[in-house]
């Protein structure tokens, strides 16, 4: 007989996950638009309201090349005052279960997150990444992986002096959206050199919606081989062919237990234009079609999460709530289908009942429930045929 229980099948599926949410920085990061600081703190306030414990605030990186993150200071100086603290005591949230990111793709912004720490008002955790394949890596970094590689290295050790976690993320696994793909081998022995010379967890990304399913489940099976500990990774996955739902269960079942997602599907590149001017980002856009580009939705992963019996921590109306917030925020419809349709309610939609099936039932003379004529039998008889 054929084995029904999901958990059997796939022994290494968690009961329960963490989903961190990256939407204030690498969702707002593709926004051709300022995003005002007063948004910002909103969502990053309501997101750890109503759930989230790991948090991306914004990227430490030059203002000139991202003016999006011009706010940067201001949100860490608001997280870490006595307002939001107390805020946060009042709502039944241990702020020491928070984990506040900072993106520092370069030294300069290690630097700058060190300068932040001293000051008191630094991120708890910082996050560099190199690609597999290197003409991805030269544009998003500006250097050639061996070089970054060494800065990589003294930055973890920065880092760690000044009492911050660096996560080494690894990118085009699964596929680059500029050169030739490369072996999945190569994001694993990448993902052990972040360890080897200091990296706390690893996030594993699909930048460019890549992946598919099946080599999602080989390479994370590969990666928990090799790094038994699922608590050192993390799945990242773009969405440019509707697969990352896909995905996402793939790396369920290989085992992974940490997550990241946005509200809406936002992210995607540093935009290289904000408001009513050009700026630099990462140059021009890798995709045709700006309607295909960014997460999977934190919103519609956790409804299916949540619909699988999977613990996750979340208020998962709450942040349906503040999906359809975000959606006048950016002043466009966004790619989460749970806003719009919502969960699925056992207790159904009864508001859209034709009237009369009672009714009608009684003058049949058939039993509430009642489901197939009274003369037949309880058990359907297969025909001998069809069970061969």
């Amino acid at each position: 007989m054929t084995e029904y229980d999901f958990w059997k099948i796939f022994p290494r599926m968690p009961k329960k996950v963490t989903i961190g949410d990256i939407t204030i920085r690498d969702g707002f990061q593709h926004e051709e638009k300022f995003i005002s600081t007063a948004a910002k703190i909103f969502y990053l306030e309501e997101l750890i309201f109503a759930g989230c414990r790991d948090i991306e605030v914004t990227n430490l990186g030059s203002a000139f090349l991202m003016p999006q993150f011009r706010d940067a200071e201001e949100l860490f100086k608001h997280l870490r005052g006595d307002r939001f603290k107390k805020r946060c005591e009042r709502k039944g949230v241990d702020y020491d279960d928070i984990c506040l990111t900072a993106i520092t793709i370069r030294e300069s912004a290690v630097d700058r997150a060190v300068m932040l720490k001293e000051k008191g008002i630094g991120p708890d955790r910082l996050l560099m990444m190199v690609s597999t394949e290197e003409e991805h890596h030269f544009a998003n970094s500006g250097t050639t992986l061996p070089d970054y590689w060494k800065e990589a290295d003294r930055c973890i050790k920065k880092c760690n002096d000044a009492g911050m976690k660096m996560c080494g993320t690894v990118s085009t696994i699964w596929g680059s959206p500029i050169g030739v793909a490369t072996d999945m081998k190569d994001a694993v022995e990448f993902s052990k050199r972040w360890l080897e010379i200091g990296a706390h967890d690893i996030e594993h990304a699909d930048h460019d919606g890549s992946a598919s399913a099946h080599d999602v489940y080989r390479y994370f099976s590969m990666i928990l081989d090799e790094i038994p500990d699922p608590a050192l990774h993390i799945a990242h996955f773009h969405e440019t062919k509707r697969m990352a739902s896909a995905s996402v269960l793939a790396a369920l079942q290989a085992g992974i237990t940490n997550f990241e997602a946005t509200l809406g599907g936002l992210g995607g590149q540093p935009a290289n234009f904000l408001d009513d001017c050009p700026t630099r980002g990462t140059g021009d856009y890798y995709y045709e079609d700006p309607r295909y580009v960014g997460l999977v939705t934190l919103e519609d992963t956790l409804v299916q999460i949540d619909e699988m019996g999977i613990k996750h921590g979340y208020d998962v109306d709450r942040i349906l709530w503040l999906g359809r917030q975000m959606e006048k925020t950016i002043g466009r419809r966004l790619r989460s289908e749970a806003v719009i349709n919502g969960r699925t309610l056992k207790e159904g939609h009864m508001e859209f009942a034709r009237p009369g099936l009672k009714e009608r039932k009684i003058k049949l003379g058939e039993e509430p429930g009642q489901k197939i004529p009274g003369d037949w039998n309880s058990k359907a008889v297969l025909p001998e045929k069809y069970s061969t």
